[in-house]
């Protein structure tokens, strides 16, 4: 059982780490082993995101102060709580795929900017491609209307400079 100091630096982490991110994943790690543990821990830091494992009611205390209501009913059992970090997918997609692989974890639900959301629109939230593709294809869409305009605009020159050509040769009395 943790002292009151040891409870009020548990309270000081998770305020900090739910002020700082955008989104969180709860889910259930019954059956994890601690093997497995520290390669999801890893997986997390390689993609700037954090896990921490808390006790519910302090968990709770937390999320009531920041404002974010609608957590109570994930925070039942023994509950895991991925943070993300710049990328909002990230938290998600690592943790679907590694209960994919493993097999040994369930999604509880969590929160996205602020508001509480369940297992399915997590599911739904790891679906969806990283940001770094989500730019690429804003890019490419944003570039797409100028390689047409510049294309177009290639064509008519090149049938300027054919015209040219051809009264030139006209005139020098060349036949085409």
């Amino acid at each position: 059982m943790p002292t009151k100091q040891e409870k009020e630096t548990i309270l000081q982490d998770l305020r900090e780490k739910f002020r700082n991110s955008r989104v969180a994943v709860l889910a259930d790690y019954r059956g994890l082993t601690v093997a497995a543990m520290t390669r999801l821990r890893r997986r997390m830091r390689e993609k700037g995101c954090d896990l921490k494992v808390a006790k519910n009611t302090l968990t709770l205390k937390v999320a009531r102060e920041q404002g974010l209501d609608g957590l109570e009913p994930y925070l039942e059992g023994p509950t895991i709580i991925a943070f993300g970090g710049e990328d909002l997918v990230a938290p998600a997609k690592v943790l679907t795929d590694f209960i994919r692989e493993t097999k040994t974890m369930e999604i509880k639900g969590g929160y996205l900017e602020g508001r509480a959301i369940d297992a399915r629109a997590v599911r739904e939230l790891a679906d969806l491609p990283s940001r770094d593709v989500l730019l690429a294809r804003v890019l490419g869409g944003m570039q797409a209307p100028m390689y047409g305009f510049a294309s177009v605009l290639q064509g008519t020159l090149r049938s300027f400079v054919y015209a040219l050509e051809a009264i030139r040769k006209q005139k020098a009395g060349e036949t085409a």
